[in-house]
């Protein structure tokens, strides 16, 4: 009659269980599908007006924090219950993998020699019994490993391993998880991401998290020095964008790099993404404006809106711009302002074209000759203390799968006794991993085996 279990052996059952770790793998899986659909760090509001959602549904997901899912109780639990299982699980098997390792089985009786499948083979072999153990453990330790040679009962038994470590990769995978959690929790704890937008030829000393209150400080400042894009020929979509950004340390210039989407600058554990860019106020033109009559000439500059006086009591208001009009480069509409203040008709001047406004027939002909727009660059802030953390664990996953996956503990059990005027001799073997494999190295093996015992 079995024992019943008390309440601590059914709750370690439990956390040892391969269905809970299979249902927490689910649900960490669903929520980081959950977390990539929705914008983390954005409102329902925000996200309502991109997809089209109902905005009372994403009300609901922000009360459960999908908004900002990674650090939610929840995720942080499941996270939590999922290491404590694989903690359990690794508790459980790993007395009987040390020894396995540590306390090998030195002596193979016939019953655990049937226990090794088809891979073991019995012959006589002729000679003395230490000459041919002599032989057998010469065999064993050019072609395969040094046996461990036990004397029993007038028997002598070999027993020799390879890649007894690889027994250990699974542990080191299961170590690597539970420290990638450990980074992640201490980014998540520690770190922020923030963002900053940088007025050409301004520097910042702060930054704003999503959804904070108060301004973050760095520590030091970042200057944009220069923002430069370009855009797709005959549209107003960005083709690339980037900025030159200067650390200021103590008032020192003390790093200096162009960024770029997907190359970004890091600094003291910071790191500055490109994100996005904008105007930073309204341009300033530069025109020629030509008097048609007297060939007089003059250079102005204006702001988009302002009423610039001209020769003769009229004055001029630029109305729009375009960087980029219809595939003709930049473009500003104007009107001409009559001394009495009544506006004329709109018209456009084009930069790469200087005397195209002279075939309108006005007083006074445009040419654009310039512009100077500032524009600010939005960083987005990320620090993260826990990315090494991450980084070690990816690493020594890496190495344990390898481990686990590539490599197998290989063990070979000999026996040899007297028999008549010669020596039985019994080999076998197995591979706690890829087995088939295995199966042909032995067979391999047991014709070496056969070939020299049957030479001598």
């Amino acid at each position: 009659m079995s024992k019943e279990q008390n309440f601590v052996d059914r709750l370690w059952d439990f956390f040892c269980s391969l269905k809970l770790a299979i249902v927490t793998l689910i649900l960490l899986a669903l929520t980081s599908i959950l977390g990539t659909v929705i914008e983390q760090g954005s409102t329902p509001e925000e996200l309502a007006a991109k997809s089209g959602w109902s905005v009372d549904f994403l009300k609901a997901l922000d009360r459960i924090n999908a908004f900002d899912m990674y650090h939610s109780w929840w995720f942080l639990a499941l996270m939590g219950l999922f290491a404590v299982n694989l903690i359990c699980c690794s508790i459980k098997r790993f007395p009987f993998v040390w020894k396995t390792v540590r306390e090998p089985r030195l002596v193979a009786d016939d019953g655990f020699f049937r226990s090794l499948s088809n891979v073991e083979e019995v012959v006589v072999a002729k000679g003395t019994l230490d000459g041919v153990r002599d032989q057998v453990a010469n065999l064993l330790k050019n072609q395969f490993a040094a046996p461990v040679i036990t004397e029993q009962d007038g028997k002598y038994h070999l027993y020799a391993e390879k890649g007894a470590i690889s027994r250990f990769g699974v542990y080191v995978t299961h170590s690597s998880i539970l420290i990638i959690f450990l980074g992640a929790m201490i980014g998540n704890i520690w770190g922020y991401k923030a963002f900053v937008n940088v007025v050409e030829g301004k520097s910042v000393d702060q930054v704003w998290t999503r959804g904070g209150k108060e301004p973050v400080p760095l520590g030091f400042a970042v200057r944009c020095d220069d923002f430069d894009v370009s855009y797709y020929e005959g549209s107003m979509r960005p083709k690339e964008y980037s900025s030159d950004l200067v650390i200021l340390d103590n008032g020192q210039e003390v790093l200096k790099k162009r960024i770029e989407v997907n190359d970004p600058l890091s600094y003291k554990g910071l790191t500055f993404y490109q994100s996005s860019f904008g105007p930073a106020g309204d341009p300033v033109f530069r025109f020629r404006v030509r008097d048609r009559a007297s060939g007089q000439a003059v250079e102005v500059t204006a702001r988009q809106g302002e009423h610039v006086p001209l020769p003769g009591g009229v004055s001029f208001a630029v109305t729009n711009f375009a960087e980029n009009y219809e595939r003709f480069g930049p473009a500003a509409q104007l009107h001409v302002n009559t001394p009495d203040g009544r506006h004329g008709n709109p018209f456009v001047v084009l930069q790469n074209f200087p005397e195209f406004d002279a075939q309108r027939g006005g007083e006074q002909i445009f040419s654009l000759l310039g512009f100077e727009q500032r524009y600010y660059t939005g960083l987005q802030v990320a620090k993260d203390p826990g990315v090494w953390v991450v980084w070690l664990g990816c690493f020594l996953m890496v190495l344990g799968s390898c481990g686990a996956f590539f490599l197998s503990h290989r063990r070979l059990w000999v026996t040899l006794q007297p028999e008549g005027n010669g020596v039985r001799v019994k080999i076998g073997g197995n591979a706690h991993r890829n087995q088939p494999a295995f199966a042909l190295y032995f067979d391999a093996l047991k014709k070496d085996l056969n070939d020299a015992l049957a030479s001598k």
